[in-house]
């Protein structure tokens, strides 16, 4: 059995991949518990409330586990809404903040009770048309705030597709004026991996300054972006210290508005990205002219963001922890270029080790493919010190089951 700590040990990972065998997602539940209750902490002097962004990792078990410490649910599409009233959501703690829709989806949301957020003025009008202010709805704003990691991953821009331009009040208060809408929330989100605090303080006060046209708020959500630590000594978003100053914002300005308001989080990389471990197996090693290749039975069909997004993975020997360290780039078995890290110091690798990546949670599994007919990876839930399986990993069968075969 593990420690009861945030980190599940290197022995105990290894037993893992020996019972439900490689490649394997593991998720550690109470390292999302313990993400959740940062938050919390750092935002306590503000009324205050967290929807996980579920697009980061949607097995219904994380979903129930979530959903039983209390957080929300932060969706984009109406399978995602689905899926968290599956899982046991109230409609009332559902967020759904579709992009490029059509309105039959967002109806279909309206009809499940859930929130609505609305980020285009053509979907707006449409709403509006149809439905006055029966259904409150929030607004998804372009601040025009560049922020994040990467452009991939920047939403808050002037070229972005993601929101209405704040520059677009006229058109908005236009269609809300004439339709009747009732907007009880503003949302925006800059981005994803923001280290500097002061992305979140200029967010709010453009935020802020919207507030004036809209009377009827109860809410200002301010997406996520929070950033988490690859590997030791990596810079991340400092909870604490943003906490802080945007409750103070928040609180001071919350005094001058005619109703109560509540301030919203998005976080979803933030909550799972560390609790999650994908573990390999080695193939091959194989060594060239320029580089010692570590081969490994999985590629950027199971893990794509290190070739979508240059995403940094910490990668350990969990097979031989105290190996000597020696350099190795390690690559996956699909029929494409697929490197997971260029130049890595690991402990030395033999043919039938287990590698482990770290910070696996986010977008990994979630983002996987069938490509080259592989088949995806299983999923384990590490709950009170007990593993469990989550997911069963594909067969041949689940490759077939959607085609039909002509005669």
């Amino acid at each position: 059995m593990p420690k009861q700590s945030d980190v599940l040990a290197a022995d105990f990972l290894v037993k893992i991949a020996e019972e439900f065998g490689t490649p394997v997602y593991i998720y550690h539940a109470e390292k999302i518990k313990t993400q959740y209750e940062k938050l919390q902490k750092a935002f306590h002097k503000a009324d205050t409330r967290f929807f996980y962004a579920c697009k980061a990792l949607t097995n219904i078990n994380i979903l129930k586990y979530v959903n039983s410490i209390g957080c929300g649910l932060d969706t984009v599409s109406i399978q995602e809404v689905q899926l968290g009233l599956k899982a046991g959501f109230d409609p009332k703690n559902i967020i759904f903040t579709p992009n490029c829709v059509d309105l039959q989806e967002i109806i279909a949301a309206k009809d499940l009770g859930v929130i609505i957020n609305i980020d285009n003025l053509s979907i707006l009008e449409q709403f509006g048309n149809k439905f006055g202010g029966s259904y409150p709805i929030s607004i998804r704003l372009n601040p025009h705030i560049m922020a994040g990691g990467n452009f991939k991953i920047s939403t808050g821009h002037i070229d972005s597709k993601f929101g209405i331009s704040i520059h677009q009040m006229r058109h908005i208060e236009r269609i809300i004026n004439s339709t009747k809408l009732k907007v009880t929330g503003l949302h925006m989100h800059t981005g994803s991996e923001i280290k500097d605090v002061d992305v979140f303080l200029r967010g709010v006060e453009v935020m802020l300054e919207m507030v004036q046209h809209f009377p009827d708020l109860e809410s200002i959500d301010l997406g996520s972006g929070f950033k988490v630590a690859y590997q030791q000594g990596d810079p991340e978003t400092d909870i604490d210290l943003l906490g802080r100053k945007l409750s103070e914002a928040f609180n001071t300005f919350a005094k001058t508005y005619v109703r109560p308001l509540q301030l919203w989080f998005e976080p979803g990389k933030f909550l799972v990205s560390q609790c999650g471990y994908f573990v390999v197996k080695a193939n091959v090693i194989k060594q060239t002219t320029a580089n010692v290749f570590v081969g490994v039975n999985s590629g950027f069909n199971h893990l794509i963001r290190p070739m979508f997004y240059d995403a940094f993975h910490l990668i350990r020997n969990i097979s031989n922890p105290k190996g000597t360290e020696r350099i190795y780039t390690v690559v996956g078995n699909i029929c494409e270029t697929d490197t997971f890290g260029w130049d890595r110091k690991i402990n030395e690798v033999r043919e039938g080790d287990y590698l482990v990546f770290y910070n696996a949670g986010a977008y990994g599994f979630e983002m996987s493919s069938n490509f080259n007919s592989r088949l995806k990876p299983a999923e384990v839930l590490v709950k009170e010190g007990k593993p469990h399986l989550i997911r069963r990993r594909d067969t041949l069968e689940d490759l077939l089951k959607n085609q039909i075969e002509l005669q």
